[in-house]
């Protein structure tokens, strides 16, 4: 009887608890129906009900994302700490993502609303910056949606290799063709080993310049008589609103130099800035000068200032008469004559450009940092001069491949570490351009490879806009799957609109990996990981910091190709600003960047460098920042113990590296 009773109180338990389980799922399902469509409403999705179209973390396309084994182990990891556990986006607060869906975001959490750049265009600020801006994103959306999609493919690998036989061996045109051209000859598949082309021209007679870019004025001269013309080998445009760069620029000079004698300079034009020239002034290159393919740099030719006198001219012709042994050395004239016809040849070698004139070597030219061979896919002829005619031969037949197999070692070496749970000293956000494969694989096997990279205490990423080629972007997002080292900002690449990939570099740094220190650099700097972080640590933890190469009272150019108009810059100065190659910010400052931006308050600029210092100077308006200058912050090439080093190819990238490895010293690399 007891039994009983005991049996019939454990079903009554058993049902309570049955009827509280019962009451639990039905709480979880009320509260799942509240959840789900609130997380719909911020953020799945491209394209917003109000025309926003915002490329975040949870807006990424499902075969956008990698389901490697690698990746799936972190799937499961806690959302990391973060000092500002909200975001501002379109002026309402909502939290970050976790750390599990921002691992996985290819594409950068920039938001753009397209009002952004018609509140200051309605005012007439920067009108053409803003114009330029929002042309670029609504094209690159469009791009990124047909990429997304799957609509762009890459033709098959046969097709691409029987396009190729589209490239001539040889190419002929006459001077009304080449001026119909716009004065340039296109080689299609661009150079390779002896290729050689040859004009046939003649020199304008001088003309009186009264701006002349080659000569100083003398007191009291209103003019000068010039005659010079330029020949130049140059290479595709990478990206717009950029030049293209000069791979060749051969420069003879009859008259107009400031040094008053005819000259012949020759030099290069990488990423729109210009190396060291090399003048050939008449005087043969020095005999323990290094030679190209043995061939002297400059050949000598008749001077009017030479020291031979009519008296010493005599005893040179009695020496021959009387059968000295002594080597007879020819002296020819310059080369070019006003008026007078000429044939120049410039030539392919080994280690560079050689270039003959009426059938004599002039000079030879070595090859110089960033380019190759394919690289030179136009002549251009411009200047005093008359083309009567182009020849070129001996060119390869099949077309350079944009491709990156050539360039990209698909190793799981080179992939990029997961970002670490916990926090991150330094991010490193590299700009790059969408067909930069080459310089991008030198940065991954080089610096990259550091310890403090390995170990995911500091971060680094490139971040690309979107390509005019389209299957060059194709090839990207291949690249980004694999390596899971690039962020895509969705806009078309343009020179003037790069302040872009700095914002989105903040956003970035400051929100998904939540760095202490944010820097940027370009794809051709070569960055001391180690000693950059050091050298942000001298400043007090705590602290606002701007680090770099600090330019101050710089002053625009107001005339020249670098000119800067009054109403793209009112002030008679700039900000305080550091080099674009590379600078470190603190992570409050990125923050306060990127919020103005999505406030539509933040002013831009076309130079990068200039915004960030006008963006540092309004932040230091309400909270002290720590400036601190370093010329190792190396602008313009490498420095013995630099902190960057700048413009350097990807054969440079490996034997920086290779010193910092072998010889634990910071030694640059000026190899050719």
């Amino acid at each position: 009887m007891k039994r009983g009773k005991f049996d019939v109180m454990v079903s009554i338990n058993r049902i309570r608890l049955l009827q509280i389980l019962m009451g639990l799922v039905f709480l979880y399902l009320l509260f799942m129906s509240f959840e789900i469509p609130l997380v719909y409403r911020t953020g799945y999705g491209s394209v917003s009900g109000d025309g926003t179209f915002g490329f975040t973390s949870d807006a990424l396309p499902r075969p956008f994302l990698l389901e490697s084994e690698e990746e799936m182990t972190d799937k499961g990891a806690p959302r990391r700490p973060s000092d500002d556990p909200f975001r501002i986006s379109h002026g309402s607060p909502h939290r970050t993502p976790e750390r599990r869906m921002r691992e996985f975001r290819k594409v950068s959490g920039l938001v753009f609303d397209e009002s952004t750049f018609d509140r200051n265009a309605t005012k007439g600020e920067f009108s053409e910056l803003q114009k330029a801006a929002k042309h670029a994103w609504v094209v690159g959306k469009k791009l990124w949606e047909e990429l997304e999609s799957g609509k762009i493919e890459l033709k098959p690998k046969a097709k691409m290799e029987n396009q190729s036989e589209s490239c001539p061996h040889s190419i002929t045109l006459s001077g009304s063709e080449f001026q119909a051209q716009g004065r340039i000859m296109e080689l299609p598949c661009g150079l390779t080993l002896w290729s050689h082309i040859t004009v046939v021209g003649t020199p304008h007679w001088a003309h009186s310049e009264e701006d002349p870019k080659i000569s100083i004025l003398k007191e009291g001269d209103d003019s000068v008589l010039v005659s010079q013309f330029m020949m130049e080998l140059q290479g595709l445009k990478t990206v717009d609103g950029e030049d293209p760069p000069r791979i060749l620029h051969f420069n003879p000079r009859l008259k107009g130099d400031w040094s008053g004698k005819p000259v012949i300079e020759q030099n290069t034009c990488y990423r729109m800035q210009w190396g060291t020239a090399l003048r050939c002034e008449g005087w043969k290159s020095r005999a323990d000068e290094e030679t190209v393919d043995g061939q002297v740099k400059c050949e000598k030719w008749i001077r009017d200032d030479d020291s031979r006198s009519e008296e010493s001219k005599v005893i040179w012709w009695l020496n021959r008469l009387i059968g000295r042994t002594k080597k007879v050395m020819i002296d020819w004239p310059y080369p070019f004559v006003e008026g007078r016809l000429f044939v120049l040849t410039v030539s392919a070698g080994l280690e560079g450009y050689h270039i003959n004139v009426d059938g004599r070597h002039v000079t030879s030219f070595p090859y110089r940092t960033g380019f190759v061979l394919e690289d030179a896919t136009g002549l251009s002829v411009n200047g005093d001069i008359d083309v009567h005619s182009l020849f070129a031969a001996s060119l390869p037949t099949a077309h350079p491949s944009f491709a990156p197999q050539k360039h990209m070692e698909m190793l799981t070496q080179w992939k990029a570490p997961p970002i670490p749970k916990s926090n991150v000293e330094l991010f490193i956000g590299i700009l790059s351009a969408g067909n930069h494969f080459a310089e991008r694989m030198a940065v991954r096997k080089s610096w990259m490879q550091h310890r403090l990279i390995r170990s995911s205490l500091a971060v680094a990423r490139f971040f690309v806009a979107m390509h005019g080629r389209k299957e060059v972007n194709t090839e990207l997002k291949k690249e980004a799957e694999y390596f899971g080292d690039i962020v895509i900002v969705p806009y078309m690449d343009n020179y003037d609109l790069v302040v872009l990939k700095t914002i989105a570099i903040c956003e970035y740094g400051a929100r998904t990996v939540a760095a202490k220190y944010i820097m940027k650099c370009d794809d051709d700097t070569f960055v001391r990981v180690d000693a950059v972080l050091s050298e942000a640590h001298k400043v007090q933890a705590g602290r606002s910091l701007y680090v770099g190469n600090m330019n101050y009272h710089h002053k625009p150019l107001r005339h020249g190709k670098w000119a800067v108009t009054y109403e793209e810059w009112p002030e008679e100065d700039y900000p305080a600003y550091a080099n674009g190659p590379g600078y470190i910010l603190s992570s409050d400052i990125a923050e306060y960047i990127v919020s103005e931006f999505e406030k539509h308050k933040l002013r831009l600029f076309k130079m990068e460098d200039v915004s960030m210092g006008m963006w540092v100077e309004q932040f230091n308006s309400s909270k002290p920042v720590k400036f601190l200058h370093s010329l190792r912050f190396c602008q313009f090439g490498c420095i013995e113990d630099y902190l960057t080093a700048h413009y350097q190819s990807p054969r440079q990238m490996m034997c920086l590296w290779d010193k910092l490895m072998q010889q634990k010293k910071p030694q640059c690399c000026n190899m050719r």
